[in-house]
């Protein structure tokens, strides 16, 4: 539909037209990415592209803050924290005549077209501004028939806007607190001590900051940083506003650390929201829980306030993919805008971009606010989503819940499988509490199915696996043996122990093991039991999930602190012209070379998945070649690590070597299992609690349905099922279905859902591609329960 032409205007089987852009945002981790994004998609498509600096100040004040951007302004950003462009609070913004200059403005430089990235405030003032937008023009004598289309990025660290998954900066400012509660769990533990972390997320003053005033209610207090934290770190006691404690709480939370202390723990983590209240509506502040710890119970015990570290820092993979895919669809829906299209907003749903009714967005996100304001507290955390609801409901199951009283009939074992992945810890951790709660009897064993084979079963009980959900690796142990080559052995052990439930946690071996004991059900009846596999993998190759776990914690891994594709570029920024040639792992799986790609902003990334020739090399070498003769000083290259038989990372960087010699070198960086290792991020440690939560009673419904007269006899597909996100959906899939639509020989499954990302990211590297490839976002309508899952799943 549009040929690229960085200088000349769009074409499109409707006639040509200018599209203009111009940025305006507050400062989060992700917005560079977001403006990098807007700015090379705008381009691409041949629109001029301006930035405007100092958020809305800039656009009122107009002169230097309003700047045409070319290819290379937005060049090596997508790293950075904070925001490149500037962001200011603008009084001037909230009055008429100050949205008149702003006018005029963006009429001198022939814009009519805004993406704003920001908060909820910055978009509604972005939305009056458009309604307004006629009658500024008839005041300011100019063109009538001149139309301003809006469109919106959300940016806010709270991930408190109805409408999208995942808000920018959210994921990144989670890092930000995990890092600090695993910083303090040391001198915790070391100590003895409790700690009071008070999470801040407060909507930085709603529309006064940066927007129109008192246009929208007061401030909303933080919820989600809070609630995901607490459950990501496994915190004792958790205070959020719209779940205020029942009368007597001091009561009960004293019981819980005294007991948690008998239990042998050396630490105490309690963590609240700022702006939590009791069931009166009274504030509850950190200082006034510490007070309450130390006379109640003698602990020795801290306040730590986290404050804006939670702003700063670098971001996230996540939220660096996020940023990129939401700027392309918000140049697409700006194309694609008619007189009749309302303001939009891009949101994340599942993994796919959708375009929603700005107005409609922010109602439904006042109406928690008017819930918690008439204290209906229930309805006001089903307002929030079923993430939200998902992950309280969750954190009292684990924080909150004893053991059970009484025994139930049935026993589950649990293993790890294949390479160690982030999040296993606390799928297991989850899993087994989850379990005692339910009153089974729970094992663990070592070393996968081989340490089953070999016996290496023992029974664990709830304080057996504390400490574990922010450990790496496995802690129980992990093989890739297959039960094939111990078949026998294994079925002794079963019987033995009387498992009646399996939970594998592990990547493509633990799917294809499980397999593999459903289909020797009909030569050993002891198999017929029930069993589940976790994915957990930085392969993200098994079947029936579109997120293992682990994949998170890899892509993270080669990016900057933890992020060594991002040191690779500052190292090549400061040499003349070098290239990196960086190999991931993977397998034959993309996934990681992919995503990481994005999200450092590679030139290339080779991957199985996606076949590549001699000619194609040439192509990229050439396209590198060209791009190293300008200002740009640097490159990379990423190669998955079977992504071809022959064209080797050795291969690769002679190729380019020979072909840049003169212009640039290279340099080789394997990262190898560097990939594996490390804490995991709160997205896999979130995940993997979740996943073995919903696995263990989910197997302990389908134990009570196939337990029959003092038996458990499960021959029937479903009861041997991959639990996955898919979309939107948790589901559970059976093995035998899923064999179906598996490549054995390369261990993937038949089609992978990040596929459509390489288009992403071919297009943020200037590769010139047909837009017709590219599949916009389709426009919907928000309702109450639209918020879900991805990464607050």
């Amino acid at each position: 539909l549009f040929k690229f032409d960085q200088e000349s205007e769009p074409r499109s089987s409707h006639g040509q037209f200018l599209i203009h852009l111009t940025v305006s945002h507050i400062a989060f981790p992700g917005m560079n990415a977001a403006v990098r994004a807007v700015t090379r998609m705008g381009i691409y498509v041949g629109a001029k592209v301006f930035l405007i600096y100092e958020g809305y100040e800039g656009l009122v004040e107009g002169g230097d803050n309003i700047k045409q951007a070319n290819w290379l302004s937005v060049s090596n950003i997508i790293q950075l924290g904070g925001t490149v462009i500037g962001s200011a609070r603008c009084k001037a913004f909230t009055t008429r005549a100050g949205r008149l200059r702003a006018a005029r403005n963006l009429v001198e430089h022939g814009i009519t077209n805004l993406c704003v990235i920001g908060g909820d405030g910055s978009l509604t003032g972005a939305d009056i501004f458009r309604s307004e937008w006629a009658g500024l023009l008839e005041e300011l004598v100019a063109k009538k028939n001149c139309r301003l289309n809006i469109v919106g990025l959300v940016g806010s660290i709270d991930n408190d806007f109805c409408g999208t998954d995942m808000t920018i900066g959210t994921d990144s400012a989670l890092h930000r607190i995990m890092e600090v509660i695993d910083a303090i769990t040391t001198t915790a533990q070391s100590h003895q001590r409790t700690f009071v972390l008070e999470v801040m997320g407060r909507h930085c003053g709603g529309m006064g900051c940066h927007g129109l005033g008192t246009v929208l209610p007061p401030p909303c207090p933080p919820r989600y940083l809070a609630l995901v934290s607490g459950l990501a770190s496994g915190a004792d006691w958790l205070f959020i506003p719209e779940s205020p404690p029942e009368d007597g709480w001091e009561d009960l939370m004293c019981e819980r650390l005294g007991e948690t202390r008998s239990r042998g723990s050396r630490l105490n983590i309690i963590i609240i929201a700022e702006g939590a209240i009791d069931r009166s509506g009274k504030p509850i502040s950190s200082n006034y829980v510490k007070d309450l710890v130390v006379q109640r119970l003698g602990f020795d015990t801290r306040v730590t306030v986290l404050g804006h570290v939670q702003r700063g820092g670098t971001p996230s993979a996540f939220d660096r993919v996020l940023s990129s895919k939401m700027g392309m669809e918000a140049v697409m829906a700006l194309l694609e805008a008619t007189p009749d299209t309302p303001a939009c907003v891009v949101s994340l749903s599942g993994n796919q971009s959708v375009r929603l009714p700005l107005m409609e967005c922010v109602q439904v996100t006042k109406d928690v606010q008017k819930a918690m304001d008439e204290k209906r507290f229930e309805e006001a955390i089903q307002l929030r989503g079923r993430s939200f609801e998902n992950n309280w409901n969750i954190y009292k199951l684990l924080a909150h819940q004893k053991p059970a009283q009484e025994k139930s009939p049935f026993s589950m074992a649990i293993l790890n499988v294949g390479a160690p992945a982030a999040g296993m810890n606390a799928a297991v951790r989850s899993a087994v509490r989850i379990g005692i709660c339910q009153g089974h009897t729970i094992y663990v064993v070592s070393d996968g199915f081989e340490g089953l084979a070999k016996g290496q079963v023992r029974e664990v009980g709830w304080h057996d696996v504390a400490g574990w959900l922010g450990r790496g690796g496995s802690m129980l142990g992990t093989k890739r043996t297959l039960p094939k080559t111990c078949m026998e052995k294994i079925v002794e052990n079963v019987r033995k122990f009387n498992i009646q439930g399996l939970l594998v946690i592990g990547g493509f071996e633990a799917y294809e093991g499980v397999l593999q004991l459903v289909e020797a059900r009909g030569q050993y009846e002891e198999l017929c039991i029930v069993m589940c596999v976790i994915p957990a993998t930085i392969s993200n190759n098994v079947p029936g999930t579109d997120f293992s776990l682990g994949s998170d914690t890899a892509v993270n891994a080669a990016m900057e602190v933890r992020d060594t594709c991002d040191r690779i570029k500052q190292s090549a920024s400061g040499t003349k012209r070098r290239v990196f040639i960086v190999e991931t792992m993977g397998g034959y799986c993309g996934y990681l070379s992919t995503v990481t790609g994005i999200a450092v902003g590679a030139d290339a990334a080779y991957v199985y998945e996606d076949p590549f020739t001699i000619h194609d090399l040439k192509a990229n070498v050439e396209h590198l070649t060209d791009k190293m003769k300008t200002d740009i000083q640097r490159g990379l290259v990423l190669r998955n690590e079977k992504c071809h038989e022959h064209y080797t990372t050795e291969f690769l960087y002679n190729l380019y070597s020979s072909e840049g010699k003169g212009i640039f070198d290279c340099r080789i960086n394997v990262l190898g299992h560097l990939q594996q290792g490390g804490a995991p991020t709160p997205f896999d440690r979130n995940y993997g609690t979740k996943l073995g939560v919903k696995a263990v009673l989910w197997m302990s419904e389908k134990l009570q349905q196939v337990y029959t007269k003092g038996r458990v006899f499960a021959n029937s597909g479903d009861t041997a099922c991959v639990i996955g996100l898919r979309k939107k959906v948790v589901a559970f899939s059976p093995v035998t279905e899923l064999k179906k639509v598996t490549d054995f020989e390369h261990r993937l499954p038949q089609e992978q859902w990040w596929l459509n990302l390489r288009l992403m990211l071919k297009m943020l590297a200037n590769y010139q591609i047909s837009l017709t490839e590219y599949i916009s976002g389709q426009m919907e309508h928000v309702t109450r329960r639209t918020l879900s899952i991805e990464k607050g799943f």
